[in-house]
């Protein structure tokens, strides 16, 4: 049976009790540049890092989705600073993926600039990649007109046949690294000043961890990825600072009908 603990506290006090190498997998969305009330939670992505590199296991993954305010008519980086970051203490950036979003919901002077609509989904792993489960539902428009035909240029300019040449076409090819979802806005199980999309969080789960794996989430908020990872049959780990974000996580996993 897979077991979920939900905790009420400051994260990086509480990931140090939890064993090294101990986590398969983490999904997380910090409070970015304070762009939204997280209940008095003071944010420090240097400590939550380090300790997240030391409660990964060798292989796993950390997905860290972000995204950057603009002051004074720039935009921080701090998304940037805290991967680079994340890179000198010893995690790889295996995948700089994007969440891109079908509106403008945040506050910006479109006058001057075009609207954003996405996020960073830094995915991080901890040496060697340990599972992949890659996700084929990109539809082809070439299904059924005729087998693969192809080159691949090398380093040296020259060209070889592509690896899969004469194969017939599939219906669906492997999803590419820009994940189109709505936002939790007008969901009416929208909890959480900043909820991601459950598919996000479902999405992530069953594409680097395998069943029975234990999933994190530090800064869990309302609980999706716990609920998610219940869902497909992962041990989960949640923390959040605010007694009111731990009772409705535990709500939400408890009954995963909502």
């Amino acid at each position: 049976m897979n077991k979920q603990k939900l905790i009420q506290g400051d994260c990086i006090e509480e990931m140090k009790k939890l064993e090294a190498n101990s986590i398969d997998l983490t999904v997380t969305s910090p409070p970015y540049d304070n762009l939204r009330d997280y209940n008095g939670y003071t944010f420090n992505s240097e400590g939550i890092a380090m300790e997240l590199f030391r409660v990964t296991k060798d292989g796993g993954v950390v997905v860290w989705v972000v995204g950057d305010a603009t002051i004074k008519g720039s935009e921080t980086g701090t998304s940037f600073k805290q991967a680079l970051y994340f890179k000198e203490i010893g995690f790889n950036l295996h995948d700089t993926m994007i969440w891109s979003k079908p509106t403008f919901t945040a506050t910006g002077a479109l006058k001057t600039r075009y609207a954003q609509t996405f996020e960073y989904m830094f995915v991080f792993t901890k040496r060697k990649i340990k599972t992949f489960n890659p996700i084929k539902d990109r539809k082809n428009k070439t299904f059924g007109r005729g087998k693969k035909n192809g080159s691949v240029r090398q380093s040296d300019g020259s060209t070889k046949p592509m690896s899969s040449q004469g194969k017939s076409i599939a219906k669906f090819g492997q999803r590419f690294n820009i994940w189109d979802m709505s936002t939790e806005v007008s969901n009416s199980n929208r909890c959480h000043t900043a909820q991601f999309p459950e598919q996000l969080a479902h999405d992530h789960i069953i594409s680097w961890s395998n069943e029975g794996d234990t999933i994190l989430d530090p800064m869990m908020g309302s609980g999706t990825t716990g609920k998610m990872a219940k869902q497909l049959n992962r041990h989960f780990i949640g923390i959040d600072i605010s007694e009111e974000y731990v009772e409705i996580a535990r709500k939400r996993i408890e009954n995963l009908s909502t």
